[in-house]
């Protein structure tokens, strides 16, 4: 569909809703004639700005409107700081319906109801993340490419209602022979400032750092790149930000690796010395021991492929490294952090089935706190099923038996004991320092003999292919943040009008120090040096 045009006197076609020519200035709306010039977007058609007569239009209208970006980023923030009041559920240990619950009452219940647990995950802070990204690219089209077309359309020689609505302006009443010559010793003086110089029919126009009116759209791609690394983080391999528990002398998988295990041959903890007096302020304020560093003596391994279909291969070892704190195991674009570590923890627990009466027992079971069989054969007709298993015990709101996490720390068994004289079993239920007998008084029991601790080393799995394009987004937003705010973007025309030479200048900010520098480039010119038409005014409205 061709797109309605308005031809000026000067030639040039200008789209529909532009406010004064893009090439000579003069007005082309009545706005624009009692109102003075548009030098913002030089008086460029804005399409948001035009009659909406479309859904194309309206909807490109709304992105487009700083107030709804305003507002975008208004609710990514608060949205952002609500995600930050408990840890999210990534970052705990435990199941989330009763972690937050346990560890913050009923606000965290209502944390866990609402979906806060996984806010930064969910579709409708992607969907504002996905918004801002079309409001940020709405608004830098709908604005700066009118701009750069205004701008590359420039002429030198200006409509005279564009010169004389300038904020800087003045008239030289001057022979036409000493008129150019005049404009020439300015043009050279403004040259040497380092503007550059257009000259059309005795006419001239001085320029310089142009460039400065493109530092908003430079912070706007800056922010476009950022927020594209941001919504590839949800795409599936591109960022990995988990914890994973290995306890010594485990080998476990590598969470979201392509068949990698890690091995964890020992935990290494030290502690500041207690006796050393730089650190008495420090341990007098702490209520626990200070760790002063701690590592992992990890292997890495990698799963071959054993060319048989649903066999797995060999492990094969790819490095060994001691993992500290900040000092990472790297691999395949992955990065094993020591982040953490539990002393101690519950690993295998020791019972004997005993006579109650008698007090003689009947063999020994070990059971594996944290991968348990179900049944364990004691031989001669005796045996004990774990019926059930709560490795982090408590009892839950409707009343019943249940367990915080899958972290032994407060095991409970539910035991059932088959033995020659009770072939159908007796069950007991057994915690710490607990034995039970839920239904009803039993023969024997289970007694505990012996526990096995072991140290958990807590490591952080961490990838993150968006990096460099974050860190791109952000050095060119920086750039962009420097290009608009240390350069000014300055214009000053000299033009002949009759037995007149008239000065106009603009600049998009630092006015006086603009306006000293026209006055030096025209200190012993004929010319006489614009005068501030705003200053003069207030002073006019503050005398009458």
């Amino acid at each position: 569909m061709n797109e309605q045009t308005h031809v000026c006197e000067c030639g040039h076609k200008n789209k529909e809703g532009t406010e004064m020519c893009a090439a000579c200035g003069k007005p082309l709306t009545e706005k624009a004639r009692t109102e003075g010039v548009n030098m913002r977007y030089e008086g460029a058609a804005i399409r948001s700005k035009k009659r909406k007569v479309t859904v194309l239009d309206r909807i490109w209208g709304f992105f487009s409107s700083v107030k709804v970006g305003v507002w975008i980023i208004v609710l990514l923030l608060l949205a952002s700081g609500v995600g930050t009041i408990f840890p999210q559920n990534n970052y705990i240990s435990g199941e989330p319906e009763v972690f937050y619950e346990q560890e913050y009452g009923i606000f965290g219940l209502f944390y866990y109801k609402l979906g806060l647990h996984e806010l930064y995950s969910s579709w409708w802070y992607i969907a504002l993340i996905v918004a801002l990204g079309i409001s940020i690219i709405v608004a830098s089209i709908d604005r700066g490419v009118p701009l750069y077309k205004a701008l590359k359309s420039q002429r030198v020689t200006r409509h005279k209602h564009f010169m004389t609505r300038q904020r800087l302006f003045s008239k030289t009443a001057i022979a036409p022979s000493e008129a150019e010559r005049a404009i020439a010793e300015a043009a050279e003086r403004l040259k040497q400032k380092r503007y550059r110089i257009r000259v059309e029919n005795g006419n001239v126009l001085a320029e310089k750092n142009r460039f400065a009116r493109w530092g908003p759209y430079v912070n706007h791609l800056g922010l476009i790149l950022f927020l594209i690394g941001c919504l590839l983080r949800y795409i599936p391999g591109m960022y990995v930000d988990t914890q994973m528990w290995v306890r010594e002398g485990e080998q476990s998988p590598i969470p979201e690796t392509d068949g990698y295990f890690i091995e964890n041959r020992g935990f290494k903890l030290e502690l500041y010395d207690e006796n050393d007096e730089r650190f008495q302020d420090a341990f007098a304020s702490s209520n626990a021991v200070v760790p002063e560093t701690f590592e992992t003596d990890a292997v890495l391994y990698k799963r071959q492929e054993s060319g048989i279909v649903g066999e797995s291969g060999e492990l094969e070892q790819v490095q060994e490294k001691k993992i500290r704190v900040n000092d990472p195991l790297k691999f395949d674009s992955f990065s094993l952090y020591q982040m953490d570590y539990r002393l101690n923890e519950l690993h295998e627990m020791t019972f004997t089935l005993e006579h109650k009466d008698t007090g003689d027992t009947f063999g020994e079971l070990t059971v594996n706190l944290l991968n348990p069989e179900e049944f364990y054969d004691l031989g001669d007709g005796y045996a004990v099923e774990l019926a059930d298993y709560y490795p982090d015990f408590h009892i839950n709101n409707n009343k019943e038996p249940a367990t915080r996490s899958s972290v032994p720390n407060n095991p409970y068994f539910v035991f059932k004991m088959y033995t020659p004289d009770t072939p159908d079993g007796e069950t007991s239920m057994v915690g710490i320092q607990q034995n039970l007998e839920p239904l009803g008084e039993n023969k024997y029991k289970m007694t505990f003999v012996d526990v096995d601790l072991v140290n958990v080393s807590i490591l952080t799995v961490r990838k993150d292919l968006t990096m460099p394009l974050l860190i791109a987004g952000g050095s060119i937003f920086i750039i962009g943040l420097i290009q608009g705010s240390y350069w000014a973007h300055r214009r000053v025309w000299l033009q002949q009008v009759g037995g007149e030479v008239w000065i106009a200048g603009h600049t998009n900010r630092n006015w006086l120090s603009f306006k000293r520098e026209i006055d030096d480039a025209l200190e012993g010119n004929a010319l006489t040096a614009p005068v501030d038409q705003e200053e003069e005014a207030e002073s006019r409205s503050e005398g009458a």
